[in-house]
């Protein structure tokens, strides 16, 4: 009931400082739907900057996630992983993202245990349908015995289907230690469909590419959206 009568106070409020015949009439609507209509009364005050809308409105939101993983490359070995995904600095196209992932298996030979934090930069305005963000973070990388970590590099491509978290696909590339004999390459795929305004189901497959070995990963989980 509060929210309500608030709402009525701000829409009376509003409606009070626009001479309402004068515009039912400017505008050949009926005064009752002026009255109603806070949007409308809001257009009526002042135009809305739409293009400010689009550059500064993100296309996508920040995803809490987390759910089941299997490791193929590692006799199909299951586990989990927890992380979040562009998670937004202020009011800037700056983004944090990170990420754990492990087997939850008996075995030391198999192990797998995957763990980065890193800052996104979208280049293009956060409103577009497609984007681009260049990365840079730190990743640990643990599989079958061999362990490697250090700064990891990339690049982060976004195609969004239907905006607001609705549905879109996530493309990363990146390279923990470049240009040493740890380097490992890294690509992702993540695909994300809304099942309510704050839930999504998730999917993602993911490759390693290094000296010593390639690995591979799958994932599927849910993610929330605040």
């Amino acid at each position: 009931m509060t929210v309500i009568n608030l709402t009525l106070v701000i829409t009376k409020g509003m409606a009070e400082e626009i001479n309402i015949p004068e515009k039912s009439q400017e505008f050949d609507l009926d005064p009752a739907i002026i009255e109603n209509s806070p949007v409308i009364q809001e257009w009526i005050q002042e135009i809305p900057d739409v293009g400010a809308k689009i550059l500064y409105q993100p296309s996508f939101r920040t995803r809490y996630r987390f759910g089941y993983t299997q490791f193929p490359s590692n006799n199909n070995i299951g586990g989990v992983f927890i992380g979040v995904e562009d998670f937004f600095i202020g009011n800037t196209p700056l983004t944090f993202s990170a990420k754990y992932s492990t087997d939850i298996s008996n075995s030391s030979k198999d192990n797998r245990i995957s763990l980065s934090g890193n800052l996104q930069y979208y280049v293009l305005p956060l409103g577009n349908y497609i984007n681009i963000a260049p990365m840079v973070g730190y990743k640990y990388i643990e599989t079958n015995g061999y362990n490697t970590d250090g700064l990891n590099v990339g690049v982060k491509f976004a195609l969004i289907l239907s905006p607001q978290g609705a549905a879109d696909i996530f493309l990363t590339q990146s390279f923990v230690s470049p240009n040493s004999k740890e380097e490992v390459g890294i690509t992702e795929i993540n695909v994300g469909y809304a099942l309510t305004k704050n839930i999504r189901l998730s999917t993602e497959i993911g490759w390693q590419n290094s000296i010593k070995q390639n690995d591979s990963q799958i994932s599927i989980g849910f993610e929330w959206m605040p």
